[in-house]
């Protein structure tokens, strides 16, 4: 097993590709906090992954809340090894100008304030194991931004960049971090990054963007944050791993 022994959070673990991370990090031996602002789902999640799992209903954009899922976390299982910030938070595919300020601030505080929160608690908790890893879930929207998805493509872009500026900066602390970056994938926010109904028509349009012709799925994603946490990639950090079918090619 991969990561047995290990400790590991997994924000936004309630459905899709939180929920697959949630389960594959217990699969391959990891203790999992699965958090989530929805905490019926997370405590759902928990549930049907058995002794390896706790969960908690956290908003990741509030410190006292961040603050306490890493105490839980440390007092459920011991210490952390893996930080995964996941939760994110999208837009309407729409012309910048129609987004209202409520939807921009929601935006840029689950999706990069978060991972600011999430830092504070969670390195020195590693310091103490002697190092650990923190996952990013970014897009490909910050690597190749298109019209529609103005602001959550610059929310995505400020978790690339503070992923390698942590990974310069946390390295000598043995803490490796990196940012994961999916295509447009197959979960509940779908329709929110298409803009319009999910139907066989406007799937071939987004999907002709992909060379690999489909769109991620949550074991894709689940498998890269199974390597990027695991010993296999103990020289790796600072990188956003594009897992998307070639979109940005």
């Amino acid at each position: 097993m991969k990561l047995k022994d290990k400790v590991a959070i997994v924000t936004g673990g309630a459905s899709g590709f939180g929920r697959a991370i949630c389960e594959t990090y217990a699969r391959e031996g990891a203790s999992v906090l699965v958090a989530d602002i929805n905490g019926q789902g997370a405590r759902e999640v928990a549930k049907e992954i058995g002794s390896k799992a706790a969960h908690l209903a956290v908003d990741v954009s509030k410190k006292k809340e961040v603050d306490g899922m890493v105490a839980e976390a440390v007092k459920t299982f011991g210490g952390l090894d893996v930080m995964v910030n996941n939760a994110g938070f999208t837009h309407k595919n729409q012309p910048m100008l129609d987004v209202t300020e409520e939807e921009f601030d929601r935006i840029f505080a689950v999706n990069v304030k978060a991972i600011y929160l999430a830092a504070l608690a969670c390195v020195p908790e590693m310091v103490k194991r002697g190092g650990g890893v923190i996952i990013n879930t970014a897009s490909t929207a910050g690597l190749r931004p298109r019209p529609g998805l103005t602001w959550y493509n610059g929310s995505k872009g400020a978790a690339i960049t503070l992923s390698k500026s942590m990974a310069a900066e946390l390295g000598p602390k043995k803490i490796r971090v990196c940012a994961i970056c999916p295509v447009i994938g197959e979960t509940g926010m779908l329709e929110l990054f298409m803009g319009t109904k999910d139907t066989p028509e406007n799937r071939a349009r987004f999907l002709a963007t992909i060379p690999l012709g489909r769109f991620s799925k949550p074991a894709d994603i689940a498998n890269a944050a199974l390597f990027l946490a695991s010993p296999e990639s103990s020289m790796i950090t600072g990188v956003a791993l594009e897992v998307d079918g070639g979109r940005c090619v």
